[in-house]
């Protein structure tokens, strides 16, 4: 089928499979499919393309939005009473609430004439969320075809493989169907094929073969690369819409689109702005990390102790313990830098590296910068463990048996004002290396 070929590329293998399995309208398919692959390997597109392509009776249910017993069988029977009903027919709402029922009212609806003598095909797209329905409920599905006595197969789509699906007292094996990843040359063929009409195949191709070049080792997912090459198309051909190059001119067009590639990098995956957001920091060339949540990710979801209790810790790691009396009490008296001054101090302290410091220090600054008064409750105890989890403290261990642990700030002096900026504390007039 030519028109297949054209919707379904890089994955004929699995098409002709699929075809062999489902056969000829009327013939009985095989009771249930369990097709699975990474997330973005074709699943879910090549088998709605397949079945809406060959007009095949189908129902479409997605296990996410289905996520109890009651909702996912309804769903199903509600979808497939609609298939059987006619166009000016009104079909009603039908209620199911145990898999008993299900197969009584399954029964009633395919005995409809426009279901009859065909098969009809039930697909669960992300399967894996039925292992935490009831434990009937997969068995029952793999034999749907035999407790029903019709023309039905079960198509399951999942991210996992069927051994982590399969019950320990055992249950019907269904057919398994692997979908692999899509390789670099899979993935230049499907992209190429979504040029835009006014620009050529070849200049498209050079192009996404450059996209590739620069994101295919840390991205292969083919959603995200093709909303890179969207979004990052109209600076590729900027030099030539100005009339600055042509198309054949690749160095010219790599030197304009290289430093916007890169700074896509930074939020591959993240959607943390939108593609107009994007569109406009690439027209004013503005760097990444100057537009608010881009790349902020790492300290936007820390809670709001959390951030403070960092600011602490990297005080606690830069500063010389005897500054904090300077610091963080009102009446401390005038002291000049100069007093404090030792000849290893005369080096930065940001050069030296952080030093460790025990947790009653880390707990008496952050008690100093935190406008609230805060109780040392097991909340903030469990903070700290989290951000030495994150590795943004490092734990260091003891000096002796009576002294507590001690801990070092691992994070950078850029990261730290960035969390700083979320607070409205200003962190560097509290560093000792910038008095």
């Amino acid at each position: 089928m030519p028109n297949l070929e054209n919707m379904v590329l890089c994955r004929e293998s699995q098409v002709s499979i699929l075809q062999s399995l489902f056969g000829e309208r009327h013939h009985f398919s095989f009771p249930s499919i369990f097709i699975y692959g990474h997330t973005a390997s074709g699943k879910t597109y090549v088998t709605q393309t397949l079945l809406k392509t060959l007009e095949l009776p189908h129902v479409f249910v997605n296990c996410v939005e289905c996520f109890t017993l009651r909702l996912l069988l309804e769903q199903i029977l509600n979808k497939l009473n609609h298939l059987s009903s006619s166009e000016g027919e009104c079909s009603t709402q039908i209620t199911c609430e145990t898999f008993n029922d299900f197969v009584r009212l399954f029964k009633q609806i395919t005995k409809a004439e426009s279901l009859k003598d065909q098969t009809v095909y039930i697909v669960l797209d992300k399967a894996e969320y039925l292992r935490d329905m009831e434990a009937y409920l997969l068995p029952g599905f793999l034999r749907l075809q035999e407790l029903t006595d019709r023309n039905v197969t079960v198509i399951f789509l999942s991210e996992i493989v069927w051994e982590k699906f399969r019950p320990n007292t055992g249950c019907f094996e269904p057919f398994v169907l692997y979908f692999p990843d899509y390789s670099i040359g899979n993935l230049q063929k499907i992209l190429s094929h979504d040029h835009p009409p006014e620009y050529s195949a070849d200049f498209y191709a050079a192009y996404i073969n450059i996209l590739l070049g620069v994101f295919y080792t840390v991205c292969r997912d083919l959603k995200e690369l093709r909303h890179l090459a969207v979004l990052n198309f109209p600076k590729y051909c900027e030099p030539v819409v100005k009339g600055e190059a042509s198309e054949r001119d690749t160095r010219k067009l790599w030197r304009n689109i290289e430093p916007h590639l890169k700074k896509a990098m930074q939020t591959v995956y993240l959607r943390e702005i939108s593609s107009s957001q994007w569109e406009k920091l690439q027209k004013d060339d503005t760097d990444p990390g100057q537009l608010k949540g881009l790349s902020a990710y790492t300290h936007m979801e820390l809670p709001y102790y959390s951030k403070f209790i960092l600011i602490a810790a990297y005080l606690a790691s830069y500063n010389p313990a005897r500054t904090d009396k300077r610091f963080f009490l009102k009446h401390h008296g005038k002291i000049k830098k100069t007093n404090f001054l030792k000849k290893h101090e005369k080096t930065s302290n940001h050069l030296l590296g952080p030093k460790p410091f025990p947790l009653d220090r880390l707990l008496a600054i952050l008690y100093s910068i935190v406008d609230s008064r805060v109780a040392p409750t097991a909340n903030i105890f469990s903070q700290i463990t989290s951000l030495v989890t994150l590795q943004l403290l490092t734990l260091v261990g003891h000096d002796d048996q009576l002294d507590g642990p001690k801990y070092k700030c691992t994070v950078s002096l850029d990261f730290i004002r960035a969390i700083a900026r979320t607070v409205n504390f200003d962190i560097i007039k509290y560093l000792y290396d910038f008095l």
